[in-house]
């Protein structure tokens, strides 16, 4: 298995398998080496498609996994800020050949949590990651560095592959965003509560559909806007909003452009 390695620390090639200099470089379990091979569990526990996404709260960076790195004799570069962070490509996802090993920021690997490995995003990021085939959609938050692959933006874990509906398969196309995390410590709180709120707007047959009313809604509003899978087809979910004022206001503004199909998750 590859491991990351600070630029300072000169790689050995030692049959086949990459050794760095730096007992302080963590492995990271989405560099998978020629030959190994990954699965999926053969048991995995019921509800996964139905995780909830993951709180987007403020985080401190991660001591590990923020510098620039080596891999595989390629240099690598972290990102400063994540924000406004936007693209397309392809996703894999890695399983049970990493599960319980370290990742890059040193966490322990669970593939049944929301997470991702990232090449540049800093650690860790909430990232909004969309299937651009079914629609289907999830926050996760990337925690780990890869895929090492030049076609793929993003490694997903199982359970978020298994969420966005392409845990069979390989890869996926998908839209992967950044989440603005909002800290209000600093002002007087409005009435908030836990759990936020989330308005939708639309209901659509077609991919296409939802997301033109998506750029329309991301153009008109400060709010984050995803295409998301809801009974009955596709349709827009915008938020996380903190407050009922907040909702209303949302609401008015839906209604003023035409937004008749207009619904609130309590």
């Amino acid at each position: 298995m590859a491991q990351l390695a600070p630029r300072h620390c000169l790689p050995a090639l030692a049959s086949g398998v990459l050794l760095f200099g730096c007992a302080t470089a963590p492995p990271t379990p989405s560099a998978t080496a020629a030959g190994e091979v990954d699965a999926a569990p053969k048991a995995p526990p019921p509800g996964l498609a139905e995780l909830p996404d993951p709180v987007v709260r403020p985080l401190p960076k991660s001591a590990r996994g923020n510098h620039p790195y080596t891999v595989w004799g390629k240099d690598y570069d972290v990102l400063p800020s994540a924000e406004g962070y936007d693209q397309t490509g392809l996703a894999s996802w890695y399983g049970t050949k990493f599960n319980g090993r370290l990742t890059s920021s040193g966490e322990v690997y669970d593939m049944y949590q929301l997470t991702a490995a990232h090449r540049a995003l800093p650690i860790p990021t909430f990232v909004r990651v969309t299937n651009l085939d079914n629609g289907r959609s999830s926050i996760v938050r990337v925690n780990d560095r890869g895929p090492f692959h030049p076609q793929r933006i993003i490694d997903l874990s199982y359970a978020a592959a298994v969420k966005l509906g392409f845990h069979d398969r390989g890869t996926a196309r998908v839209r992967v965003q950044s989440v603005a995390v909002v800290d209000d410590g600093s002002r007087k709180p409005r009435s908030r509560r836990a759990k936020p709120f989330f308005v939708r707007a639309g209901r659509f047959d077609s991919f296409s559909q939802a997301e033109t009313l998506r750029s329309e809604i991301a153009a008109l509003l400060s709010e984050e806007a995803f295409v998301v899978r809801a009974e009955g087809g596709l349709t827009v979910r915008i938020g996380p909003l903190a407050s009922r004022q907040d909702v209303e206001r949302l609401r008015a503004l839906l209604l003023l452009q035409g937004q008749t199909s207009v619904t609130v998750e309590d």
